[in-house]
């Protein structure tokens, strides 16, 4: 159940509505401060609350049931977007565009830190690359593990970009103590035992979808995260499984603006791992700008030909300079656009 508080409510009144609330139904209530207006999000059985005696409380302006099963990642219980910002100053959610890029694998020092190197120069505000990897093939290359964590770190460390990388159990979390990012990738979205025990720290979360998955069991795995008590979650869109197989996966472009609709949260995409074909990267990353997304997630290599995975979805950085400078060119007139 969402409240929405008439705007010349008293801090003294508000707060002992919300007692009443509390005591007499015995739900949670939490509270939101918007722009225009104070919005309360009942969490509970609210099944027993009158409507009507809700609607006659002075400081009630409107009372709605919600349907949907998330609450603390829903729209309506917090009008404004969420804004992720870190430490060193980048932020995503801001209506800015971020790029997060890198190659699939961390595979030697001198790969990660020329990459690193050369997607900064382009404009990517972070590094993402895989040190845990999971492979459908437990006879494909599994990732470096904690050496790569390592040579991320001094990625990092020369080019000042915030760090991405995938965790793949919940042994791990100290291990990634330090990365900046934190990614769950699309194998995990239903760990929930993993969910749960990253809403426990503060650090972001990049959430990706699915393979198969639903955008509103999407966004339920976003709420474990948050009901945990994090709510530093960015959403990523990397296409879903379908019959389709001209490409890797069918990058569902539509989930963004729906995200935006049903959930404060950014919503990034990925759109090497939507298409699997390095040729269609640049189409889908300026498709995705045109569709709202808050960022990119797009995999670089130096020699994608001999890339120890994912060689044929990875542009070269000669290929990503030209890739970044037309979607940040796009999202300049996208905004002129929209914004008049």
């Amino acid at each position: 159940m969402i409240i929405v508080i008439k705007r010349d409510a008293s801090k003294e009144q508000l707060m002992h509505f919300r007692s009443v609330l509390e005591e007499k139904y015995h739900v949670t209530v939490n509270s939101w401060q918007g722009v225009e207006a104070t919005v309360l999000g009942l969490i509970g059985d609210t099944t027993q609350i009158d409507e009507d005696w809700v609607n006659a409380q002075e400081v009630v302006e409107s009372v709605k049931r919600v349907q949907e099963p998330y609450k603390k990642a829903n729209r309506k219980f917090h009008p404004d977007n969420t804004v992720i910002e870190l430490p060193t100053g980048q932020k995503i959610g801001d209506g800015s565009l971020c790029i997060m890029a890198g190659p699939c694998s961390v595979e030697n020092e001198d790969q990660i830190n020329y990459v690193a190197e050369r997607v900064k120069a382009a404009g990517a505000t972070f590094l993402r690359g895989g040190a845990f990897k999971p492979r459908t093939s437990p006879y494909s290359f599994q990732g470096l593990k904690a050496e790569g964590l390592d040579l991320l770190k001094g990625a990092r460390k020369v080019t000042g970009l915030p760090i991405v990388t995938e965790i793949m159990r919940t042994s791990h979390i100290d291990m990634f103590e330090s990365v900046d990012i934190i990614q769950v990738g699309a194998r995990n979205m239903q760990n929930f035992e993993l969910l749960k025990e990253l809403g426990k720290i503060r650090k972001p979360i990049l959430l990706k979808r699915g393979l198969s998955s639903t955008i509103e069991e999407w966004i339920m795995s976003a709420e474990y995260i948050m009901a945990g008590g994090n709510d530093q979650v960015i959403l990523c869109e990397r296409g879903i499984r379908t019959y389709e197989t001209a490409t890797r996966n069918t990058l569902d472009l539509s989930a963004v603006p729906i995200i935006k609709k049903l959930s404060h949260l950014p919503v990034i995409v990925d759109p090497s791992h939507a298409t699997g074909k390095a040729w269609l990267v640049e189409q889908m990353s300026l498709a995705a700008v045109a569709a709202g997304a808050d960022g990119l997630m797009i995999e670089v290599h130096n020699d994608p030909k001999h890339a120890l995975s994912d060689g044929a979805q990875s542009l070269t950085p000669d290929q990503f300079d030209k890739v970044a400078a037309k979607v940040f060119a796009l999202k300049h007139a996208y905004d002129e656009i929209v914004n008049g």
